[in-house]
């Protein structure tokens, strides 16, 4: 029996639309949706941000990593990762041959979809400088992971959602 493998797997930062878009990729293709960072909650049966609280970041990558390792294996749908999974160099090796949508945002258009609000671990403090620097760090990564760049910034979810079944031919 040959592995499962996902159809897609989306990739971004904080409101890039990964869950939005990969809801109605999911619905248009006839396939199931999954998201590793629910994944994450459910194994840990408690939120992100509580996990970076109570046991900080690189235990949550840990559980993280192990979360994105099962879905690459077991799902067959669309797949889309937390912002920071394409980190872990284990993953970005484990990402090679599957089809990768990095879904690109501003800051203007995310902050504006998840308001940069402090239940988002990595942008405590100041949230629009937080996320400029996370983006700075990661857009190099994401950009060299992606078979297909879709620029989301002032797009509906349904517009990105045709955009990339059009560059995906499905």
């Amino acid at each position: 029996m040959s592995p499962r493998t996902p159809r897609l797997v989306l990739i971004g930062p904080p409101g890039a639309g990964k869950s939005t878009v990969g809801h109605l990729l999911a619905e248009s293709l006839g396939v199931t949706f999954r998201d590793t960072d629910a994944d994450v909650e459910a194994t840990e049966g408690r939120a992100i941000s509580d996990i970076f609280v109570d046991d900080g970041e690189p235990y949550f990558r840990r559980v993280e990593r192990a979360a994105v390792q099962r879905a690459l294996g077991e799902h067959d749908g669309i797949l889309a990762l937390g912002g920071g999974a394409i980190l872990d160099p284990d993953t970005q090796a484990d990402l090679t041959g599957h089809s990768v949508v990095f879904l690109s945002v501003g800051l203007a258009d995310a902050a504006g979809r998840v308001g940069l609000t402090t239940s988002r671990p990595l942008l405590l403090g100041s949230p629009r400088r937080q996320w400029q620097e996370l983006m700075e760090a990661r857009r190099a990564i994401y950009e060299g992971l992606a078979t297909v760049i879709v620029r989301t910034d002032g797009l509906s979810p349904e517009e990105v959602r045709d955009l990339i079944l059009a560059e995906v031919g499905a």
